[in-house]
């Protein structure tokens, strides 16, 4: 099993790297640092797998769009808070599986080898809380034509999710403020939402509807 790891703490990186050698079923490719180093991995080499440090927070938006671009990697979170919508998120953003902060080397080989098979062994709560996401998911009233953002109220809308307020979602994307207004009222009115904070929830909880696009900013 080919293994990339990354994380930002460098210390924990190497260390891993150390007790994955005593074992012959796991060979580690590279320890990088972030997620721009991944992608150059991914493409000069053939990983099985990759186990990105989540303790130290993680852009979903990216991980989503790698997890899109090489869908033959599984992506493992690692240090996941073992907490239901914190495993969904990462279900979400593209991860086939996690590793929870408390376990062990010895359960997290075992546990890269049951995800690179396609297995994942979770909590029964867990489980019920996956099968309800699914639940909700499959029963959510269909979003017609009319009613998808358009790629203009997506880039508001993932402006919305850090938290900008109107003027500076302005700056960002050079529109006067009656302009941005007018973006936000149709994001709310379309995902039904009833405020700005609302909006920050939903972009956490689901980065797709918001997909990082191609404009320009001044800074």
């Amino acid at each position: 099993m080919n293994v990339i790891i990354l994380t930002p703490v460098r210390l924990l990186g190497e260390g891993l790297a150390a007790c994955f050698r005593s074992r012959p079923d796991i060979c580690v490719l590279a320890v990088i640092s972030d997620l721009s180093s991944l992608r150059d991995s991914l493409a000069a080499t053939k990983a099985d797998v990759v186990l990105i440090d989540v303790t130290q927070g993680i852009d979903m938006f990216d991980v989503r769009a790698i997890a899109s671009e090489w869908p033959d990697v599984a992506l493992v979170a690692l240090g996941l808070n073992e907490q239901r919508q914190e495993v969904v998120q990462c279900g979400r953003a593209g991860f086939a599986g996690y590793v929870a902060r408390d376990a062990s080397i010895d359960t997290l080989c075992k546990a890269l080898s049951e995800i690179a098979a396609g297995r994942l062994a979770c909590p029964p709560e867990i489980s019920g809380g996956l099968l309800r996401a699914l639940f909700h998911e499959a029963t959510a009233p269909e979003t017609d034509g009319k009613a998808a953002l358009t790629r203009r109220e997506c880039e508001v809308l993932q402006l919305l999710g850090r938290g900008l307020s109107n003027k500076e979602i302005g700056g960002e994307l050079f529109l006067s403020v009656a302009t941005v207004k007018h973006h936000v009222h149709h994001v709310l009115e379309k995902l039904h939402l009833s405020g700005r904070a609302q909006a920050m929830h939903r972009v956490r909880d689901a980065p797709w509807i918001a997909p990082p696009s191609s404009f320009v900013s001044k800074k």
